[in-house]
């Protein structure tokens, strides 16, 4: 491979929480030198050069439902938008809960996807709560987290057995915070908003209720364990006793509970209905805040694709989701140009927060570091139009919205993968 120079660059360093002038040499699919200041080289016009995104929780549907998403698909959108590791999701048809499922999935991700894919496994048989995956194998087999998603264990013996078995293997595992009675057949966060359109709604509590719970047998079995996706400012107390406690937990925030409040569901509009529900405008500035302090770690696309049929449905019958590969970092610009974050920030919690908590070698911008590597410019406007994204289902909210941020180059070991340079 021939080396490459590029210069005139902003450098983000998530890890030094830098912004630099400079230029960067890749060499061998790695990162061979950085400097501050010009060198010859491909002039990159003053844009940012940042390390890729590594995104948890990315659904990609297969098997069992490929028409609403496949590694391709997936793989093309993830290049687009800059995230050179996916970290999948098990919630498939059938759910990845053996060894064999999972080599399939990881045989399919190099065959098709022109980014880096890690994969997921589930935490019982099934994602049913009900029995134990074989842990030891799966991670054996590459499984670089356990979770049942959504689906919540509400078995509490079955949950510590699993939790306990899962910290003699040093393996991590991935939880979906909520009381599944109270959430079950909610469709929005409850409140003025929700009794106003007659929705069936959940209490934030429930959020917090669930992850009362976990931590209490994360406490109790000194698991590594990481929520994936909190949401509502009554959680950030149990968190920060957590850690203060020097529990081994870490928490994510998905990018629409960032940018987004319950009022945008306005006149019942499907394509905003996520779950969790989107949360009030002061949930969202709460998690924004977490993220800016660190309290909140990771910030993810939680990327479900569906298909039109399941969302031009009655708001309560449709399906929850939002595609998210290509518009998490346009999303995430609104935070960068609302003052709200810095860019090194952003990418402390998109890159190399995630990476470090899955122990991959990726999210940092240093010499012999993989040149795994995402040159946008963060001022370029655009208007979203749902039908030129590169995922086969087209479930955005952002559809016709007005965004800044725009990838120009997507590097993966060196190689670009999207873009011309």
């Amino acid at each position: 491979m021939t080396p490459k120079i590029l210069t005139n660059l902003r450098l983000i360093d998530p890890e030094a929480g830098t912004e630099t002038e400079g230029w960067l040499r890749i060499e061998a699919g790695r990162i061979a030198e950085i400097g501050e200041g010009h060198r010859d080289g491909t002039d990159c016009g003053s844009k940012v050069l940042a390390p890729g995104i590594v995104d948890i929780g990315v659904k990609i549907c297969e098997p069992g439902e490929r028409h609403k998403e496949s590694f391709r698909t997936a793989g093309a959108a993830a290049a687009a938008g800059g995230v050179t590791t996916m970290v999948t999701r098990p919630d498939t048809l059938p759910a990845i809960d053996s060894p064999e499922t999972l080599e399939f999935v990881n045989r399919r991700a190099q065959e098709a996807a022109p980014v880096n894919v890690v994969a997921m496994a589930a935490l019982t048989k099934g994602r049913d709560g009900r029995e134990m995956v074989e842990i030891g194998f799966l991670k054996d087999a590459g499984a670089v987290a356990f979770t049942d998603c959504d689906h919540v264990t509400t078995n509490n013996k079955v949950l510590s057995r699993c939790l306990t078995y899962a910290r003699s293997l040093g393996a991590l595992v991935m939880a979906h915070p909520q009381e599944p009675v109270m959430s079950s057949g909610a469709a929005v966060t409850s409140g003025k908003f929700a009794s106003l359109r007659g929705l069936p709604a959940v209490s934030p509590m429930a959020e917090r209720m669930g992850l009362e719970r976990d931590m209490a047998l994360v406490e109790m079995t000194g698991a590594r364990y990481h929520a994936d996706s909190l949401t509502t400012a009554l959680s950030l107390p149990v968190l920060e006793r957590a850690k203060a406690a020097g529990l081994d937990v870490t928490a994510g925030v998905n990018i629409h509970h960032l940018t987004l409040n319950e009022l945008d569901v306005g006149d019942y509009r499907t394509f905003f209905k996520i779950k969790p529900p989107l949360r009030s405008e002061d949930d969202r500035k709460a998690m924004v805040a977490a993220v800016a302090s660190g309290l909140i770690d990771c910030i993810s696309s939680f990327h479900t694709p569906q298909d039109e049929e399941s969302k031009r449905l009655p708001f309560e019958e449709a399906a929850s989701g939002a595609v998210a590969l290509e518009t998490l970092l346009p999303a995430a610009m609104r935070l960068f140009h609302s003052g709200d974050l810095s860019l090194p920030q952003l990418f402390r919690a998109l890159s190399l927060n995630p990476a470090k908590r899955l122990g991959l070698n990726a999210g940092r911008m240093e010499v012999g570091a993989p040149a795994d590597l995402i040159l946008f410019d963060p001022d370029a406007p655009f208007v979203l139009d749902r039908e030129k994204l590169r995922s086969k289902s087209k479930n955005t909210p952002f559809d016709g919205q007005r965004m800044q941020g725009r990838v120009l180059a997507t590097f993966v070991g060196g190689t670009c993968v999207y873009g011309d340079l």
